[in-house]
């Protein structure tokens, strides 16, 4: 990687780890999933770097629990499904996707529980985080709806001049003025 795309990793991941902590007093609201899916449609496969710094931030910030497991492939997961339909732009698209990702969420984080405590304790576990799974679900989906357009806009933005400024800063350095 480029020492442009380390400072890119850094940023993102920082600004994952602030908007989680400055938002964690809310339960189950979010810009994380909504972040990672802007991330994806800019930056790639890059995201995976975004992802598992932000995932070892959110462990030494909060402890390593069983939960920090869970964010080791939950997000991943959106990641990969943002790949697969990263041709698409519009917001209601991303809103249903990020909604549906919301209501999914409770279920993805009980996989380790299957293997800890059997079918029961998973899905006692799915069972109890309905309403969370639900909140999850509206406000994953209002943030997506309303926050899309301008921060996809705001970052694409951000990365086009930062291209193009390191592009005239290479031609520079090949034809130095005397």
């Amino acid at each position: 990687m480029r020492t442009k795309d380390i400072v890119i990793v850094g940023i993102m991941s920082a600004l994952l780890i602030t908007v989680q902590v400055g938002l964690s007093f809310l339960p189950n609201i979010e810009l994380v999933s909504l972040l990672i899916i802007i991330c994806t449609l800019i930056y790639g496969w890059k995201t995976l770097y975004i992802i598992y710094i932000f995932v070892i931030a959110e462990g030494l910030i909060f402890g390593f629990g069983i939960w920090w497991i869970n964010y080791l492939y939950v997000w991943t997961i959106l990641m990969l499904i943002t790949m697969l339909f990263k041709d698409k732009r519009s917001p209601f698209f991303w809103a249903i996707l990020s909604g549906a990702f919301g209501l999914s969420f409770g279920a993805l984080c009980s996989i380790p529980y299957f293997f800890i405590g059997g079918a029961h304790m998973a899905m006692s576990g799915i069972i109890s985080g309905i309403p969370f799974d639900a909140i999850h679900c509206i406000s994953n989906y209002a943030i997506a709806l309303v926050l899309f357009n301008p921060l996809y806009q705001l970052f694409n933005w951000l990365n086009k001049r930062n291209s193009v400024l390191s592009q005239s800063k290479r031609g520079q350095e090949k034809n130095p003025v005397l």
